[in-house]
């Protein structure tokens, strides 16, 4: 079995980015923009409703407070201050998935947060202390091997490894930057050979052709690639094809 997730809500405003309705109809889990990167109240709360009446896992999508740069600049934040923020973001996005009859139900960080902690160890210990001050022992989305992932196990929370099927891989397993070419995986036929290839092998190609391999509990799908929904679905029906049963992590 493994998770499809997607990050939504990334609107702000009269400005949208991410066809939420329909990736909710696909993803098991959502990944909610918690008003520092993107995302405001009324995009919280229509997100929530729509996911809960789906049947879809909430998760708090937290990230350095970067409103103008999408949460993708690099920021040095001392960890104390990054955890009041984690846990501020959580309790936000808690607020509106309660309402919705729902809680939120993992947290993910995004964009350069991520990055950051899968070797900065102040991040990632700031990261875990964000959510156990949050309240309750959320699951916590990383990737396989950084420290974010140890980072929470060492404050007793459950680590989900995770993969990207639209994204580069370097030798090393970590993901290609954004400013370097080829960072985004563009072609429809080539994410879905990735999505299967971490599913089926749990392994990818990465950039120099070697196979690394990537144990993932779940797959992302990035909800501000163009044709996300419509790439989704494709995803889902080659997995459910291939015998893999898509069900949320949580």
């Amino acid at each position: 079995m493994i998770d499809l997730n997607a990050d939504l809500g990334e609107g702000f405003g009269r400005w949208t980015l991410t066809d939420d309705d329909s990736l909710l109809s696909v993803v098991t889990s959502a990944n909610v923009a918690c008003g520092f990167h993107a995302g405001d109240p009324s995009v919280m709360r229509r997100v929530c409703d729509r996911a809960a009446e789906r049947g879809v896992r909430i998760g708090a999508q937290v990230s350095y407070r970067d409103l103008a740069g999408f949460g993708r600049r690099a920021m040095d934040v001392p960890g104390d201050e990054l955890a009041a923020e984690i846990a501020y973001q959580i309790g936000a996005l808690r607020v509106f998935a309660q309402a919705a009859g729902a809680e939120v139900a993992y947290v993910k960080p995004h964009g350069a947060l991520y990055n950051r902690t899968v070797h900065d160890d102040e991040q990632a210990v700031a990261v875990a202390a964000g959510v156990r001050l949050a309240g309750g022992a959320l699951p916590v989305l990383g990737l396989p091997g950084s420290r974010l992932l140890t980072a929470a196990e060492e404050a007793g929370l459950t680590a989900v490894p995770e993969a990207f099927a639209d994204r580069a891989y370097t030798p090393a397993g970590t993901l290609v930057p954004r400013r370097e070419r080829g960072a985004v995986v563009t072609d429809d036929d080539a994410v879905v050979r990735r999505a299967l290839a971490f599913a089926v092998d749990a392994a990818v190609e990465a950039v120099d052709g070697t196979t690394v391999p990537v144990a993932a509990r779940s797959l992302c799908l990035h909800g501000d690639t163009p044709g996300a929904a419509r790439l989704a679905t494709r995803v889902r029906e080659a997995l459910a094809a291939a015998g893999v049963e898509v069900g949320a992590f949580t």
